[in-house]
């Protein structure tokens, strides 16, 4: 019997992702069913649940993977520049729909929020030592704590991706980041 190697493995894996994320973005968590898992990412339910134990392991990487990439912009450049980023390329941001999924079950599944509050842990740690960093160097406002700073920004993230999916203008949305920044700068 062949080996199978680390790299088929990998790529395996990364299959069952990226055909994931698809299935997931046209049909919503609830429609994603294995079958159509399956038709979508083109392997049976035993290729793809040898990967990942189940649906919602599935969908969790899913959202791991979109809170990491997130978390590595606004370690860089900030919470606001990934949503400009949003803004200027949405097509190439493939966790909009993730996003608004994962919002979806946050208001309605107990057990994802549980979850999925240990794995968004990243993006706002990102987003609070970012911060701390801008606020050392002076330039956000020092009157409001870093922990409402951030909060604030998450909120205008949701709202950001809820208006980009109900099919708002992008250069509104990029006037009103414009004011969202000038707000948490140091006047």
């Amino acid at each position: 019997m062949p080996r199978v190697t680390e790299d088929h493995l990998a790529a395996r894996r990364r299959q069952i992702l990226d055909g994931a994320r698809r299935c997931f973005a046209e049909y919503g968590y609830e429609s994603a069913t294995v079958r159509r898992l399956e038709e979508t990412i083109g392997l049976s339910r035993g290729a793809i649940f040898h990967h990942f134990r189940d649906k919602d392991t599935l969908f969790f990487e899913l959202a791991r993977e979109d809170a990491e990439r997130m978390a590595d912009v606004a370690a860089r450049e900030g919470l606001i520049q990934v949503m400009r980023d949003l803004l200027a390329a949405p097509e190439q941001f493939d966790w909009l729909a993730t996003r608004l999924e994962i919002a979806r079950k946050l208001r309605n599944d107990p057990a994802f929020s549980r979850g999925w509050a240990e794995r968004s842990a990243e993006l706002s740690a990102a987003t609070a030592e970012r911060l701390r960093r801008q606020k050392q160097a002076g330039r956000l406002r020092d009157d409001v704590p870093g922990d409402v700073l951030r909060t604030y920004l998450e909120l205008v993230l949701d709202g950001l991706v809820a208006r980009l999916a109900s099919g708002d203008d992008p250069e509104k949305l990029s006037a009103v980041l414009d004011l969202v920044e000038d707000s948490v700068r140091q006047p």
